[in-house]
């Protein structure tokens, strides 16, 4: 038997690939062939046809950041003219505004804003909870470390104090590729692949479920992708607290690094192997921001069962020059030709 037909044999039979053959599956396994397995695979986990969706909005509530990431075209440097802070007001406004669309949930996301102390947060979390019946998924794990850092205080420490001013669950952002050499290059200044995963394994142990993501198609090799996943699914084993991993392509336009974007063909075959590797992870989520709705509904037979956020608003992929927008009408129409029932969840994945 070849050394393909012995991993597709033990994909089938639900045995876990190493590194090895995870790198031989992506190089060597037909386009088509991926997309079945990994079908195979959402199917064992998830019987039922059903693709579930959340509506909710990415709020920034700053775009100052320092951390000098190559990709990002959305932060501004302090005191720059376009720089903001989020006021209480356009809070208040956006929020309002996100549960009259039925939104269940914001994603509360900035940058690495030196002007901005602990108090600050815990403020602004406070005051969506005073007001708002809404569930907060806030804080990438950078954003975190960089708080527990200013405040001179431990991860455990400062992550609790976001959770009893109202934080429900942590995004997975901020991952972009778990490789030091690959983060050194693209994102100096932001945190390790080891404090990412710290991030989270304690965020996991103080009971706060978390997403997990991975941006490739810049600099990274095929290696760096799988290595990436085996650190995700070994913190899983170790944890269970990730609900769900995105992965998404990244957007060259308007940032400092300079290649050409990845194939729609490419993405697929990431996402197939992302639903093989992270076999300890229950939801795979289709990119429709990055993708478009056609490569999104292509996804949904290529092992993603979820297919996001209605996103009512978001600026940090827009900044790149990509500007899908969805409705969740729309949303609930793409899954529908896509041959699969429409469930609105929550963040924890259960219906709504």
């Amino acid at each position: 038997m070849h050394n393909l037909d012995r991993i597709i044999e033990k994909v089938i039979s639900d045995q876990r690939i190493d590194f090895n053959e995870a790198f031989d599956l992506y190089n060597n396994a037909d386009i088509l062939m991926l997309a079945d397995l990994a079908n195979k695979k959402r199917y064992k986990l998830h019987p039922d046809p059903v693709v579930t969706f959340v509506v909710d909005r990415n709020i920034n509530y700053t775009n100052v950041c320092v951390s000098g990431c190559l990709f990002c075209a959305y932060y501004r440097p302090p005191g720059h003219r376009e720089a903001f802070v989020i006021s209480k007001d356009a809070l208040k406004q956006k929020i309002k505004e996100t549960l009259s669309l039925g939104g269940t949930q914001i994603l509360l996301q900035g940058g690495m804003n030196p002007q901005l102390e602990l108090d600050f947060y815990i403020d602004l979390l406070k005051f969506i909870k005073e007001n708002f019946p809404v569930h907060i998924h806030g804080f990438s794990p950078p954003e975190i470390a960089f708080m527990a850092e200013k405040s001179s205080l431990s991860i455990s420490e400062t992550i609790k104090r976001l959770v009893d001013a109202g934080l429900g669950s942590i995004p997975g952002g901020g991952a972009e590729i778990l490789a030091d050499e690959i983060r050194k290059k693209i994102s100096p200044k932001k945190c390790s692949a080891d404090v990412w995963l710290e991030v989270m394994r304690t965020a996991h142990r103080l009971g706060l479920k978390t997403t997990a993501t991975m941006m490739f198609g810049h600099i990274e090799k095929q290696e760096h992708i799988i290595e990436h996943l085996i650190k995700i699914r070994e913190l899983q084993d170790e944890t269970g607290g990730f609900t769900a991993f995105i992965p998404w392509t990244f957007q060259p336009e308007n940032t400092d690094i300079k290649v050409r974007a990845v194939t729609c063909a490419v993405y697929l075959k990431v996402l197939a192997l992302c639903r093989l590797v992270l076999d300890n992870i229950q939801n795979i989520q289709a990119s429709w921001v990055t993708q478009g709705d056609k490569i999104a509904q292509v996804a949904l037979a290529f092992g993603a069962n979820d297919i996001g956020s209605t996103m009512i608003e978001e600026n940090v992929v827009a900044a790149a020059g990509v500007k899908y927008r969805l409705s969740k009408s729309e949303i609930i129409r793409l899954i529908s030709e896509a041959g699969f029932k429409a469930v609105q969840r929550d963040c924890f994945y259960n219906p709504v």
